[in-house]
């Protein structure tokens, strides 16, 4: 757990700082000096120094006051002990979760002083070298004196400083040293680290009944997922309401990362660092004239916490993003200015699977309707104005457990939906139960359309969609012999705006599919690669979707959508979905898309040698035809847009059946 250093004095004059190397679990610590150099040009006014690591210019005169006032007004608080060398028993190891910056020296100590509260008590002893360090240290002792009246919080929820050592070399020089709590070997990234660290988390905390408690969560083990489900909200509860402590005291953090926080053993809190970097969300006092500035920049600075609660979210959750490479392409998918609601589709590609399936992090996101992801697309949501805050993500049914009654609002409802609609149409088993099921869902979806305007679809319809599901009909290859085995693989549907000025839209329909020529195409699905590209110009207006009322339904073709149709009448008007549905009876219309279609255009790519022989491409155009629904081979076929935000999409066809889509991440 800890590192074995090699102690040279127990002075701390003259050490400068570490540097670790090795294996992560021992490292060797080894100790070197500045190199000072003497500065011809400020001789006159004292001395300039340069310090080889940083390699700034700055006055120590200048550093040495400034130090020196700022720690003599706030030791006068009396919240703030002023320490000498002699208190402490320095320690001969340190532990690698409290390694510090390049300009600071890290240290493990025991205070010796009997008169001292805090006698036979661990501290962390942090040297802080440079100007900026000096900065840091009194930072976190300002925002102590600031926090001070809710002690009990602030000892909760932040790692707690104790005071300061202020002393000098024998050259003079000055040197500041900030004493705070211990709290652990381990930050929670080397916690997450660990081969074992589900049951050592479990154990540290130790999570029992009265624990799991405080997230409506009362079960015991069960499978990985439920208990590293109940861990994670432990975590992020306790991370948001440390978080929340600060906002409500005007403070932001500005560095909360897995490597400043640590889990205390002994209150069993997360503990949210030192603060030495806590900015003040008002300049000048909340009571300034530039009000409206400063609540600019108290709304930003609290959307820059929330993202970074986001991002420590995600590790947690998706053990993957701990690898750099892979963090590297989730931040730059976000840097984009893509919606966060497509992550789930980005994940997929980047960790290369086909469902979440076998993916502990994906079962765990996606459980109650995928409410992980709706938080996790709140956390890093691409407008600073539209992030959580701490308060309405506490009370966000991700990190309530079943023991707690939460209301879900519309929002979480329609996300509710299409996240199940994916999950259905994962397995890949479309018998009746799942083809009714995902019929009523779309259903559902369409009563409570978001965006029935044109000019919302305007905003939303343009980009890239991957078909999902159609409610129409499904044929395959199992009871037919066709004159061309083709394998259909994504089906996309780009729609693009030449023009803002007008209503006019281009519709493009890319369908990749295999021709597997070999007799064992069962079992092999190789093959030859081609490509179908239909496209159409559409003409957007508004229109309305009839629902005709009838008595009495003779079996036949549209049997099966009259039963979807009056079952969902029946859940409608049941009690669960009166809070939800924006009306009280079903309406006999809705407002839709309505689209009209131009002229289309049809292309094929096919490779060797299938891209010279004209009937056996004919045969595969017929066989993709049949296979895909017929409104993505002939897209006049589309008549309307039923539903759309910035995941899913449902268009219906003149034949009455949905297709669903959702947004594509791909290029």
């Amino acid at each position: 757990m800890a590192l074995c250093g090699i102690g040279l004095s127990p002075s701390l004059e003259g050490i400068d700082k570490w540097r670790l190397g090795g294996n992560f679990s021992t490292r060797l610590m080894v100790y070197r000096r500045f190199n000072w150099k003497p500065c011809a040009r400020a001789q006159r006014r004292g001395f300039a120094v340069q310090c080889s690591s940083s390699r700034k210019v700055v006055s120590e005169e200048s550093v040495q006051s400034e130090a020196s006032v700022s720690v003599d007004d706030e030791s006068d608080s009396g919240h703030v002990i002023r320490f000498n060398m002699g208190d402490f028993n320095i320690l001969d190891r340190v532990s690698i979760g409290l390694s510090g910056r390049a300009d600071e020296v890290v240290f493990e100590a025991i205070v010796k002083d009997s008169n001292s509260p805090l006698h036979n008590t661990k501290v962390v002893l942090r040297q802080l070298i440079s100007v900026q360090a000096h900065r840091r240290g009194r930072r976190a002792i300002e925002v102590l004196k600031k926090l001070v009246r809710r002690r009990l919080m602030y000892h909760s929820y932040s790692m707690q400083v104790h005071g300061y050592v202020s002393s000098h070399t024998t050259s003079g020089r000055s040197l500041f040293t900030l004493v705070h709590g211990y709290h652990g070997s381990f930050s929670l990234r080397h916690w997450l680290q660990q081969a074992d660290w589900l049951p050592t988390l479990e154990a540290t905390l130790a999570l029992d009944e009265e624990s799991v408690r405080k997230v409506g969560d009362d079960s015991i083990g069960g499978p990985a997922a439920s208990r590293q489900l109940r861990l994670i909200r432990l975590l992020m509860r306790d991370l948001l309401i440390g978080v929340n402590y600060l906002h409500s005291h005007g403070l932001a953090h500005t560095e909360l990362r897995l490597e400043n926080v640590h889990i205390s053993p002994v209150d069993r809190h997360i503990k949210v660092g030192i603060l030495g970097n806590a900015a003040d969300f008002y300049e000048d006092g909340p009571n300034s004239s530039t009000l409206d500035s400063n609540m600019d920049r108290r709304q930003m600075m609290i959307a820059f916490d929330m993202r970074c609660v986001g991002f420590m979210m995600a590790k947690m959750v998706l053990r993957e993003l701990m690898d750099p490479l892979i963090f590297t392409k989730f931040k730059s998918f976000l840097t984009k200015g893509i919606d966060p609601s497509c992550l789930r589709e980005f994940l997929l590609q980047v960790l290369n699977r086909n469902s979440s399936s076998g993916n502990t992090g994906f079962q765990i996101l996606d459980r109650n309707w995928g409410a992980g992801w709706n938080l996790l697309s709140l956390l890093l949501a691409t407008k600073p104005s539209k992030r959580i805050s701490c308060l309405d993500a506490l009370r966000h049914p991700f990190l309530c457990g079943p023991r707690w009654r939460v209301d879900p609002s519309i929002d979480m409802i329609r996300w509710g939906l299409g996240s199940t609609a994916v999950r259905i149409t994962e397995e890949y088993i479309y018998r009746q139960p799942q083809r009714a099921r995902l019929a009523y869902f779309v259903e559902l979806m369409e009563m409570l359309n978001p965006h029935s305007k044109p000019k919302n679809w305007l905003e939303f319809l343009p980009g890239k969609w991957r078909m999902l599901y159609c409610t129409g009909r499904h044929i395959g290859l199992t009871l037919r012999q066709p004159p061309a085995r083709i394998l259909v693989g994504y089906v996309h549907l780009t729609v693009t705006r030449p023009s803002k000025s007008n209503t006019n839209l281009s519709f493009t329909s890319d369908i990749s599919f295999t021709v597997m020529t070999g007799q064992e195409w069962p079992h092999d699905k190789t093959g030859i690669t081609g490509k179908l590209q239909i496209n159409s110009l559409f003409r957007l207006m508004a229109g309305r979707r009839l629902y005709i009322k009838e008595e009495k339904t003779t079996p036949g073709l549209f049997s099966s959508q009259s039963d979807a149709q009056n079952s969902l009448v029946q859940k409608l008007s049941g009690r669960k979905w009166r809070k939800a549905v924006p009306f009280k009876d079903t309406p006999s219309s809705l407002s839709v898309a309505k689209l009209v279609s131009g002229d289309i255009e049809l292309t094929m790519s096919l490779g060797h040698p299938l891209n010279h022989n004209v009937d056996a491409a004919k045969n595969i155009v017929q066989e993709v035809r049949t296979q895909i629904p017929p409104e993505m081979f002939d897209l006049s076929k589309f008549v309307c847009g039923t539903y759309v935000d910035s995941r899913f999409l449902v268009l219906r066809g003149v034949n009455g059946s949905a297709l669903l889509f959702t947004r594509s991440c791909e290029s």
